[in-house]
């Protein structure tokens, strides 16, 4: 079976990757992930999956027989993608944003190897209940929000913003596992990996 390298520095990724029992070996490699003039969101998130992943591809030495997981989200109200934020003032203003509205959460996952690649986008919508400024600041000073999309983790503290999710949960994580795994049987990479062994 072919070796399965993860190009993300995300915990909770490799995390996810291990709930569905596939092993896998992190090799990250920088991109450009600036969204190009005009661009939609779901073109947005499914090019930098495959660029990171043929990235990371590109800096193996063993890349004849490698397959790469590239994944990317993006928090979008309104047509508009919402990034890490830079500083409490731009996370408080996408808070507000989120608060009492629907919005949608695109990842898209990508598979690379020496022959082949294969995408996915999974599109989630994920509704707010109304966020008073007090819990937005108290959310800040946690420290949570920095380095997520949006301003928040579902997985985390902010699971008590949510009122409501249709679609995939794994997805708003970071990491669509249904599609995943589907992905990965067409690479020949099986999930429960850990269990057949046994």
């Amino acid at each position: 079976m072919a070796t399965l390298f993860l190009a993300s520095a995300s915990p909770r990724r490799r995390e996810l990757l291990a709930q569905i029992a596939v092993p896998c070996v992190t090799q990250i490699a920088s991109i450009d992930e600036t969204p190009l003039p005009d661009e939609p969101a779901t073109a947005y998130v499914e090019r930098l999956a495959r660029e990171k992943a043929r990235a990371a591809l590109l800096a193996l030495d063993e890349s004849a027989d490698a397959v790469v997981l590239g994944a990317d989200t993006a928090v979008v109200l309104e047509g508009q993608i919402l990034g890490k934020p830079q500083d409490f003032a731009d996370c408080s203003r996408m808070l507000r944003g989120l608060s009492g509205r629907t919005h949608q959460v695109m990842t898209a996952v990508a598979l690379v190897s020496a022959q082949r690649e294969a995408a996915q986008v999974v599109c989630s919508e994920v509704t707010f209940r109304h966020l008073g400024d007090a819990e937005i600041a108290a959310y800040w000073a946690s420290g949570e929000p920095a380095d997520k999309a949006g301003g928040y983790g579902i997985q985390g503290l902010a699971a008590v913003f949510v009122s409501r999710l249709e679609g995939s949960y794994s997805a708003v994580v970071g990491l669509p596992l249904c599609e995943t795994a589907q992905l990965l049987g067409d690479f020949g990479i099986a999930c429960w990996q850990q269990q057949a062994a046994k």
